[in-house]
């Protein structure tokens, strides 16, 4: 009996934040992922801001920026905000903090004009998954490198 409590206390340990979604070896602030971040298309910079109580990225820089940085939203399925600029763009938006995650926002990508529900999840300090869906289960995770 005395083998088991030791090994029975480290499993409630780890199987608790297991079921509560918590990481112990990581556990974000809510602001862990406010600052700038690469993305794996286009190599991307979405720059991530609090919008009082949600989150906001916005288009820093991309290929297709420093390629033409007057390029616009020419692919937005809203005709009437086809001459908006990618640079400074809106692109992530609408999110509510559950636990370690952000869920309920959304994410608009310029390459087709769409607009996608969507999770952000910190993995450390300095990786972030987004995962992106037409409707569940149809989803694109990518993950997002900070960018000191």
């Amino acid at each position: 009996m005395r083998l088991w409590k030791p090994v029975g206390v480290a499993l409630v340990a780890a199987v608790i934040p297991a079921i509560l979604g918590v990481n112990p070896a990581f556990a974000a602030s809510a602001d862990q992922v406010v600052g700038k971040w690469l993305t794996p298309s286009k190599h991307g910079v979405i720059e991530l801001s609090r919008c009082g109580e949600s989150l906001c990225g916005h288009v820093v820089d991309s290929d297709g920026v420093r390629a033409n940085p007057d390029i616009r939203d020419v692919n937005n399925k809203d005709a009437s905000l086809r001459s908006r600029k990618i640079k400074g763009l809106q692109m992530v938006g609408g999110f509510k903090r559950q636990g370690e995650e952000w869920v309920e926002g959304q994410i608009y990508n310029p390459e087709d004009g769409g607009t996608y529900k969507a999770t952000i999840t910190p993995v450390d300090a300095n990786t972030l998954k987004l995962k992106g869906c037409i409707v569940w289960p149809l989803c694109k995770t990518q993950t997002w490198k900070r960018i000191p």
